[in-house]
């Protein structure tokens, strides 16, 4: 009895919103029905008492079992059991039968051959297929309720990743690319460094692993930022538009490495690998994030005694920021209030659990180790050293910073920040955030873990207030107003040396190098404010900022009489020059769409070697670059280009410029493509 098989792929992954990847291989969703048709070459009437025994075969991994639910037998055209694999005609003739084929909805997720069987005898191949988590399934444990979350967490390929600093945040539009051609495959491939693939049916079990696989990954392919950033090997290297070249060329082992001011990438590819497997999955970014800190929530840092930034506590740092991804599961494992947003960070805990977002908020150390990681990352304080000429620490009076504020992400449907700090934490000062932290304290200290997680005092007898006001970035080719202030209260005459210092900081919390120093001395009279005011220009030293730094304000005043320092700090963004697009909101499909792109050099030296990129899925092609001419001190360029969208629905272009002064910068643009009106 011959036969042949349609997978019917097109219109399966359709309604299984998968056609954005193919439309000619089979990728379903589990738990969700989909559609074959067995073809006979003889009249199927000749073979009717033996159809009544045909069965269909599922297989998946390399050796397929049916111990290990990597393999199921099941019935053609019986009910079934509604937990396990079933399938039943639909439609048939003489030569022909429609089969409906439901998966189960805890299904081991993976590349699948579908085979044919006869009398529990020889079996033919009917092809092959692919089974993907199934947010769209109410008893799938990726299950989401709303449909704009769905739209956005795993189908939205357009991402934005959010830098920059707490007082001053920035957006960087991100290509997820999750539907591309071989980003799905990429992913299983990854995924298939995991031997247990019965394993493969749990979301946290795949989200854990692909999390582990990927930190190794750019371990191996992260370099330090090379001395010389305008290089032509460095501009090569520094291009990160998006996951899926990431991907490929971390699998593949051909491709380029990761620079270390830019590692923060790591959270884009792994939201695009769990995206691309069905797992609802974003990136977040906490900002003045607590790393390192071994479950403390005390962190230390050390200034010499001239507010330069030296070396790094034995108790972790405060990154600037610090980006990691959340995917949505339930966590049967665990009691239910802990399913939904579960979190990781990616760049620091390695192969550590995913931790619950509410275990978090709730203090919940017993849950899982960790839980106090993320704890502290989020609550932690800050506490200030100086370190003196002789070796010795001294502590400073500097006021205590909490950290884990503005945790943001993209709004779901908007290119906006949306502040989840909700989420992680009680608001400060509330009732619920005193009986978690108290809570935390006693778990801690039946273990005997850690210190208070109350600072140490600093208190003085003879003490100097020291308060530093800055604004919230830097432009580049532009000026910055900083203030401070230095008070006297006590009733006696104090001699004050005053340092104010600017250093560039990476996002990790690092320092880049030193920019800036003024150092000044003079009395204060009892009770005397004294205020001082500093413009602070950019063009002294935009030449040597690293790329996703920014600006650290130190003020450091100390006086004869007292061994304590006073010190304040102030983090501020630098500001490149933007880019402006202006083009339609709505555009015809395969109708020409042109597009203005205008720059200003604000700087004090002339932009040259001027090349712009534009690029954009179902918008252009392929990248398209132009070189431009060099733009002058204080005057703007503006030009246009032209292209015609090819894709309906709606979609991003995103302009690249890079110069000799500085390399990516980017902005973008959304654009709704509609059908075209034909006149009668």
């Amino acid at each position: 009895m011959g036969q042949s098989c349609d997978l019917q792929a097109a219109k399966n992954n359709e309604e299984h919103h998968t056609q954005a990847i193919s439309s000619r291989r089979l990728i379903v969703r589990r738990g969700q029905s989909f559609t074959i048709t067995l073809h006979f070459q003889s009249p199927i009437q000749k073979f009717l008492r033996a159809l009544k025994k045909v069965a269909l075969i599922a297989q998946t991994g390399e050796q397929p079992s049916k111990s290990s639910r990597t393999q199921a037998t099941f019935p053609v055209s019986r009910p079934g059991d509604p937990k396990w694999w079933r399938a039943a005609v639909e439609e048939r003739d003489a030569s022909f039968w429609t089969v409906s084929v439901t998966t189960p909805v805890d299904a081991v997720i993976g590349h699948y051959s579908l085979l044919l069987q006869v009398l529990g005898q020889k079996q033919h191949f009917l092809g092959q297929f692919t089974l993907l988590f199934n947010p769209w399934n109410r008893e799938d444990a990726v299950f989401l309720h709303n449909e704009a979350q769905r739209e956005e967490y795993v189908l939205d390929q357009n991402g934005l990743i959010f830098l920059g600093t707490a007082n001053c945040i920035q957006e960087e539009p991100w290509d997820f690319g999750q539907f591309e051609r071989d980003v799905m495959d990429l992913s299983l491939d990854l995924l298939g460094v995991d031997k247990q693939v019965e394993e493969w049916s749990q979301p946290a079990h795949v989200a854990r692993v692909l999390g582990a696989l990927l930190h190794a990954l750019k371990e191996k392919k992260v370099l330090p930022v090379p001395q010389t950033q305008a290089t032509q090997e460095h501009v090569l290297l520094n291009k990160r538009r998006g996951s899926a070249p990431i991907l490929r060329q971390w699998l593949t082992g051909q491709g380029r490495p990761v620079y270390e001011g830019q590692a923060w990438v790591l959270a884009a590819v792994a939201c695009t690998v769990l995206r691309s497997l069905g797992i609802p999955a974003r990136v977040v970014t906490t900002f003045n994030s607590a790393q390192g800190t071994g479950g403390s929530l005390l962190v230390d840092e050390y200034y010499n005694e001239e507010g330069l930034q030296n070396g790094e506590g034995q108790r972790g740092r405060i990154w600037v920021f610090q980006t990691s991804t959340e995917c949505w599961v339930t966590r049967p494992d665990l009691c239910k209030s802990y399913g939904g947003w579960t979190g990781r960070d990616l760049g620091v805990l390695g192969a550590c659990d995913l931790v619950p977002v509410r275990a978090v908020k709730e203090g919940a150390l017993e849950l899982m180790p960790a839980v106090s990681d993320l704890f502290a990352s989020v609550n932690a304080s800050c506490v200030v050293w100086k370190c003196r000429e002789d070796g010795k620490l001294e502590l400073t009076s500097f006021n205590t910073k909490y950290v884990g504020n503005n945790i943001s992400t993209k709004v779901v449907g908007s290119a906006r920040c949306e502040d989840i700090t909700r989420h992680y934490k009680y608001p400060a000062g509330s009732l619920e955030e005193k009986e978690v932290l108290d809570r935390v304290q006693k778990e801690r200290m039946r273990h005997k873990k850690h210190r208070s997680i109350h600072p140490p005092s600093c208190e003085s007898d003879d003490p100097l207030y020291l308060f530093l006001e800055v604004p919230s970035f830097l432009p580049l080719g532009g000026d910055a107003q900083i203030s401070v202030t230095v008070k006297n209260p006590g009733n006696q005459e104090k001699a004050v040396q005053l340092v104010i210092r600017a250093q560039a900081v990476n996002y990790n919390g690092v320092l880049a190098t030193d920019l800036w120093r003024e150092k000044q001395s003079f009395s204060l009279r009892a009770n005397e404010v004294r205020n001082r005011t500093i413009h602070l220009s950019s063009s002294s030293f935009e030449h040597n900022l690293p790329e996703n730094s920014c600006l650290r304000l130190t003020a450091v005043a100390t006086h004869s009489a007292s061994s304590l320092s006073c010190f304040a700090q102030e983090d501020m963004a630098i500001e490149r020059p933007r880019l402006a697009i202006v083009m339609p909101e709505v555009a015809e499909q395969y109708q020409p769409l042109r597009v203005e792109v205008s720059i200003h050099n604000s700087l004090d030296s002339p932009m040259k070697d001027c090349e712009v990129t534009i690029f954009g899925r179902g918008l252009i092609h392929r990248e398209k670059r132009y070189k431009l001419n060099p733009v002058r001190p204080g005057k703007t360029l503006c030009t246009s280009f032209q292209f015609t969208p090819t894709q309906l629905g709606p979609h991003r272009l995103t302009v690249e410029m890079d110069c000799d002064m500085f390399q990516n910068l980017i902005s973008h643009k959304s654009v709704t493509v509609v059908a075209p009106e034909f006149s009668a």
